[in-house]
């Protein structure tokens, strides 16, 4: 097991003092060797030099998404290219990608803070991790397999996809330890499901579950289906890929490894720094990386940070799980919706899957909403008024919750596509028409 429990239990005076010597180290680093950061730091008034504690962070403006792309391919690469031993992006779905490199340091540096994410959920060298994150140009499938060779772990490296396959090899070579989507997991239990296994014959016994927002009614059914333990991981192509944070056990919050990512929360709108307990959009430092460092970089995630110690005894900074982003987030005749509340109502009804599509168009001057949701198997109802009362119960939960009315549109089983990386939820027909 990698348990690194002398920096994972620091007290909040011993983190702080290393966070604010690897700002120092990090401020000069870029003003070395990158002119992007050395108009940045000029635009924040500070000096590499003046940089004397953590909190001077804040005197520093913010990195965009777009500051990423403006300087498209290699423009905030802090190493030349011959020290860049492994390079990943973006899709680049909405524009540029966004394009990250690792030196070797890097890559041990992620090798590291995935092994302690998997160490959370007590992986050790006699697992057989089964990794169907996507492998390639994303930063998902990589990370997860660098982690779980640095603790020692047997990896099959299966990527995505070949859903039967993935069954097979859990019959097979007894896999403990398995890492996907969540909306994959669920494919997963279906397929099963169709193969005639029975779940309960697997070794299976914890899932590392990330890459796209999930509710606490998702997990409760993940859990159900494949009778595991399921935690919740996070992290970004920006920063490292996977192991910026993970849960534990005890599922209190995602523990923030800050000793290599400083985390902040402030304000969506006007970018003020708040205190621990408030919610706000998470902002994140990285504190040591060598090819591409970035400084406060903001995520777009909604979250909460908790500064006090786990039951598990690691007393890292936790954050509470993202349940939206602000860039995610619909507009709905005035209101604000995440589809992860529309998510936590729809499995919480029996009678539908956790499978669903929400598509938002514009009638005239009047947003319109569509949920289109799958019916359980088994549940094709021959009477149109149970079919009717179906609708009607998920209609108003919805609207109790959203405060607006939306339209219902139940769908067959395995009618809503699937996806094998990271699951499509919204269609917003509204930006396709430039409205």
């Amino acid at each position: 097991m990698f348990w690194d429990k002398k920096t994972e239990t620091l007290d909040r005076k011993q983190m702080t003092s290393i966070q604010t010597e690897r700002l120092q180290d990090l401020a000069q680093r870029v003003c070395a060797a990158v002119p992007f950061y050395q108009e940045f730091f000029s635009k924040g008034g500070v000096k590499p030099e003046g940089i004397k504690s953590i909190e001077d962070l804040q005197r520093l403006p913010f990195l965009s998404k777009h500051n990423l792309r403006d300087t498209y391919p290699f423009g905030l690469f802090c190493r030349p290219l011959k020290d860049v031993v492994e390079i990943h992006s973006s899709s680049g779905t909405t524009g540029k990608p966004v394009v990250v490199g690792y030196t070797r340091q890097d890559l041990d540096l992620w090798a590291s803070v995935m092994a302690r994410t998997l160490c959370c959920g007590g992986v050790t060298e006699k697992d057989v991790v089964q990794n169907a994150y996507g492998y390639g140009l994303f930063t998902g499938g990589l990370g997860l397999h660098y982690g779980a060779q640095k603790i020692g772990a047997s990896v099959l490296p299966i990527s995505g996809g070949n859903s039967k396959r993935q069954i097979m090899l859990m019959q097979d070579f007894g896999t403990d330890v398995l890492c996907c989507t969540p909306s994959y997991s669920l494919c997963l239990a279906e397929i099963a499901e169709e193969m005639g296994v029975d779940i309960k014959s697997l070794k299976l016994r914890v899932a590392f579950l990330g890459a796209e927002p999930w509710s606490d009614s998702m997990r409760a059914e993940i859990e159900k289906k494949l009778n595991i333990m399921t935690l919740d991981i996070y992290g970004l192509t920006e920063i490292i890929g996977p192991g910026v944070a993970s849960e534990c056990e005890y599922k209190d919050g995602l523990h923030i490894n800050e000793d290599y990512f400083f985390p902040e929360i402030i304000n969506p709108d006007t970018g003020e720094v708040l205190p621990y307990g408030e919610e706000g959009e998470l902002v994140i430092t990285t504190l040591t990386k060598e090819a591409f460092p970035v400084i406060r970089f903001r995520t777009r995630d909604i979250t909460v940070l908790n500064p006090e110690p786990c039951k598990c005894g690691r007393t890292l900074v936790r954050m509470r799980r993202v349940g939206g982003r602000t860039d995610d987030m619909l507009i709905i005749r005035g209101v604000n919706v995440f589809p992860s509340q529309i998510e936590d109502v729809l499995v919480k009804i029996d009678g539908v899957s956790p499978h669903y599509l929400i598509v938002v168009d514009r009638k005239g001057t009047m947003d319109d909403v569509e949920v289109r949701v799958e019916v359980s198997e088994g549940n094709l109802f021959d009477e149109i008024k149970r079919f009717e009362a179906l609708e009607r119960k998920i209609k108003n939960e919805l609207e109790s919750v959203l405060g607006i009315s939306t339209r219902i549109k139940l769908m067959e089983p395995h009618s809503v596509e699937r996806s094998m990386g990271k699951a499509i939820r919204v269609q917003d027909k509204r930006k396709l028409k430039g409205n």
